[in-house]
């Protein structure tokens, strides 16, 4: 079977950057599942996925903007201390959820400094050109349950 929408499909993956750096993998814990079509995966990598099967193995680059987009500069923002109450000894690297228009937004610290936190909403691998080695480990057609869920249930996919 090849993998197509509605497709409950589970990979293994290993993730590395520009520079050839490992920065996920799979191998060694269950393999990731997704379900075909239903933006469980970044795009790139889900369309070049389209028809393959059990056994095949690929090398998959993917530019930024079918991963996790280009960086935006408008979503790096310098904010008051205030908005940090409660919380001690602030460092670059830590991650909180922020309060946006359209709801709750991961921030991570990029500076602590007198006059205010700088903070960055882009995702951590935001304009970064991303390669996967992906080895496809099984495919099946999605049970209506899944396709309703919009995700795979199961081993390596989502409990209930």
């Amino acid at each position: 079977m090849q993998i197509a929408e509605n497709s409950a499909v589970t990979i293994h993956y290993t993730l590395t950057n520009s520079e050839g750096e490992v920065l996920d993998s799979s191998q060694g814990q269950e393999p990731l599942a997704y379900l075909g079509g239903a933006s469980n995966i970044i795009p790139g990598l889900e369309n070049a996925l389209l028809g393959k099967q059990v056994g095949d193995k690929l090398e998959v680059t993917v530019e930024p903007e079918q991963a996790y987009g280009p960086l935006r500069d408008e979503l790096v923002q310098k904010v008051d201390h205030e908005n940090f109450q409660g919380v001690e000894d602030i460092q670059p690297g830590m991650q909180f959820m922020a309060q946006a228009p359209w709801g709750e937004q991961p921030v991570t610290v990029m500076s602590v400094e007198e006059d205010g936190i700088t903070l960055d909403g882009n995702h951590p691998l935001a304009g970064q050109t991303l390669t996967f080695a992906v080895e496809v480990m099984e495919v099946r057609i999605a049970t209506e349950e899944e396709t309703s869920h919009g995700h795979v249930h199961g081993e390596g996919g989502h409990q209930h």
